[in-house]
């Protein structure tokens, strides 16, 4: 077992360091705009199409979107969960194009991303995230700005769309990987799965130093992100009060230890469930770590005037390995894409993010947002309906 285990860990270090790293409010109507062109003016100008924009990293990006739920099998289409999975003349293949696109080998935008599935009313619906950006890959290359797989920084992509369209609301995702939210993940589940029968080798001592260190550094890069689209929409024309900027958070992957539906003895968590953390690191993570982030980004936004939408408890009871919820794709599937080491399903970049129903869960939320005043809103389920049911309330 302690050869599994260590076989295990190697593969986790490897696979996952490749990616660079979850009462209804009364809606009131947008803002109401004319456009840039002249189109609310009367003078026969013709105004842009409407758009919302997506910017940041993996958690908006679309990163999971492959997966409806997890299941422990590699064979098929994974218990009715993997999207990517057709048959033909009897034999099953995976295609996970079918999902990102032409984004399957870089930054998987994929087709349930939030800022798809949102029900929001405008001409065109504009996905820049990249899956493992941090706060440089969003800032203009003249200010610092790095590119990242391929691509220009996202502002500069931004200044694209700002040109050619009229740009209701942008909402941004950034910061967990400048905090080493994947290193994190690593080190959890490689003591986990590496530590003796007799002593629990736990991470959240050491993932707590680093995250302490890295927050304030992590949240000036946030900082800087906001100020540059704010840079790039005023030199389109487009003042601060003409469009809105939504800052949101992170969700916990993961319950709190006591809400595990598998021991935290044996490997029924590692190859099983996908959620090899010892019960103490899940508390931790859960309850001090996500709400910490949160803290932190919601101070941000509150300091730079923009809206906040908190994604902390987005995840309650939906979690990989929950008591409340079950492997498959059925009512109680869970959320979350569990971990996997890449060699049998997908690839481990996609682990421990919403999957297709998460981000359709978020879209939901966000879909509400845009539908309401201006402000802070905290995004949570509704025991016993999918994600098109979803509660936001005012924060």
């Amino acid at each position: 077992m302690k050869k599994l285990a260590t076989f295990l860990a190697v593969i986790l270090i490897t696979a996952l360091a490749a990616t660079g790293f979850g009462a209804g409010v009364a809606a009131a109507a947008p803002p109401d705009k004319g456009g840039k062109g002249g189109g609310g003016g009367g003078g026969g100008e013709t105004a842009q199409p409407t758009a919302i924009v997506s910017l940041g990293d993996s958690y908006i990006s679309g990163e999971a979107g492959r997966w409806q739920g997890n299941w422990a099998t590699a064979e098929g289409n994974r218990g009715g969960t993997d999207r990517a999975a057709y048959k033909r003349k009897g034999v099953w293949y995976w295609d996970a194009s079918r999902v990102y696109g032409n984004t399957v080998d870089g930054c998987h935008r994929s087709d349930v991303a939030e800022i798809l599935n949102n029900g929001v009313g405008v001409d065109a619906k504009i996905n820049l995230a990249c899956s493992g950006a941090v706060a440089a890959n969003i800032f203009r290359a003249s200010n610092g700005g790095v590119s990242f797989k391929g691509e220009a920084p996202q502002a500069d992509q931004l200044a694209g769309v700002a040109a050619s369209h009229d740009v209701e609301m942008i909402v941004l995702s950034i910061g967990g990987n400048d905090l080493g939210f994947a290193d994190i993940i690593i080190d959890c589940t490689v003591r986990y799965n590496t530590s003796p029968s007799w002593w629990q080798n736990t991470c959240n001592g050491a993932g707590q130093s680093s995250v302490d260190s890295l927050m304030p550094g992590a949240m000036a890069g946030v900082a800087k992100a906001i100020d540059e689209i704010r840079a790039v929409m005023n030199a389109a024309g487009q003042a601060d009060d003409s469009y809105r900027l939504v800052l949101q958070s992170y969700p916990s992957p993961i319950p709190r230890g006591s809400e595990f539906r598998y021991s935290e003895s044996g490997w029924s968590r590692t190859n099983t469930g996908g959620c090899p953390f010892w019960n103490v690191d899940a508390n931790w993570a859960r309850d001090s770590l996500v709400p910490q982030i949160s803290a932190n980004l919601a101070s941000v936004a509150a300091s730079k005037g923009v809206e906040f939408l908190d994604l902390q408890d987005q995840l309650e009871d939906r979690e990989v390995c929950s008591t409340s919820t079950a492997q498959g794709s059925g009512v109680d599937a869970e959320w979350a894409r569990f971990l996997v080491t890449g060699l049998t399903q997908g690839v481990a970049q996609e682990s421990m993010h919403p999957n297709a129903l998460g981000q359709q869960a978020t879209g939901t939320c966000l879909g509400m947002l845009f539908n309401s005043a201006p402000g802070s809103y905290d995004c949570t389920n509704v025991a016993g309906n999918g994600p098109s049911v979803m509660s936001l309330t005012a924060g």
